[in-house]
């Protein structure tokens, strides 16, 4: 699932591709029963009323909020877009076939756009400079719902969120504050938890535990407090360096012009089971273990559980 590097790289691509376009149409091929009577696209009515209220309006901006993608429309509308498992959004000029039986846009630039991770269009807006912004979603996990008015924080898919970790304001008694709201947790889950802190999944995670020296099974009222002073820069590093990498590209992830991030090749722990550990004279073997329904990678001798 694309994290906050992920996530703010798209919205960084956004600012610079399509604001000020105008949205002239939009088409979607998500149904889904279980979603009937809900406020996303979904659900065939919701998306009636979702095209009436978007078409027409400009693209004033972009924004994140945790793992959510904002488009900020004309109008005090955002299109809320959150990427789930293996979504992205991208831009570019596309064909639509209506007689294909699946995959019905194609790109018609050669590049990364035609990257086979690029073509479960599932969502297509056509904007005003004749090309499409699209959502490629291959598990068709993805949420994209409209918020109306100013008042963001308050719409029922951002409320409840915690702090942005890459803030100014994000300070260390934050932090501690945040994770010992849950003081019986495993670390590992608590980091991911995004009502204590926004943003952070299953890579970023094992990579702050990592350089922080801290066992993800570690319950978070035990480990000590010269680890805990660790923790927080380390999360603020990995973050920073996806986010200057471009992002992760282990799974689907690609950016707004298709292309896969560079993160991944920046990995200490995440998906190097039975490598040996980088950090300078550790003798231990990356291992994968599966805490509390998320996989987690990590060095079993320098990584201390504190329990």
């Amino acid at each position: 699932m694309p994290e906050l590097p992920e996530v703010q790289t798209t919205v960084n691509g956004l600012k610079e591709s399509v604001v000020g376009l105008k949205i002239l149409d939009v088409w979607t091929d998500y149904r889904s029963v279980s979603h009937v009577g809900k406020d996303n696209i979904k659900d065939k009515i919701f998306f009636a009323s979702f095209r009436k209220k978007i078409l027409g309006k400009k693209i004033t901006g972009a924004s994140r909020r945790a793992k959510n993608v904002l488009i900020h429309l004309s109008g005090d509308l955002t299109i809320l877009i959150h990427m789930k498992m293996t979504g992205h959004i991208m831009h570019g000029r596309y064909k639509f076939d209506p007689k294909a039986k699946k995959d019905s846009w194609i790109a018609l630039d050669e590049g990364p756009l035609k990257d086979p991770f690029n073509k479960f269009i599932r969502l297509a807006f056509t904007l005003s400079d004749k090309k499409q912004l699209v959502l490629s979603d291959m598990r068709r996990f993805a949420k994209v719902t409209l918020i109306e008015g100013k008042n963001l924080e308050e719409s029922p898919h951002l409320k409840g969120l915690g702090p942005e970790p890459l803030t100014k304001d994000f300070t260390y008694p934050i932090f501690k504050k945040q994770i010992m709201m849950r003081p019986n947790g495993r670390i590992k889950n608590v980091l991911m938890d995004q009502t204590l802190i926004a943003g952070i999944g299953n890579i970023y995670s094992d990579e702050a535990l990592f350089r922080s020296n801290i066992h993800p099974e570690s319950r978070v009222a035990k480990i000590p407090e010269k680890n805990l002073k660790l923790l927080f820069p380390a999360t603020k590093e990995v973050l920073k360096k996806g986010l200057e990498f471009g992002g992760d590209s282990t799974s689907d992830y690609r950016n707004l012009k298709g292309e896969r991030g560079r993160f991944q090749a920046e990995h200490q722990v995440y998906r190097r089971k039975g490598k040996p550990c980088p950090k300078k004279g550790c003798k231990g073997i990356i291992v994968r273990k599966v805490v509390g329904g998320r996989s987690a990678h990590f060095c079993p001798v320098h990584q201390k559980l504190f329990h």
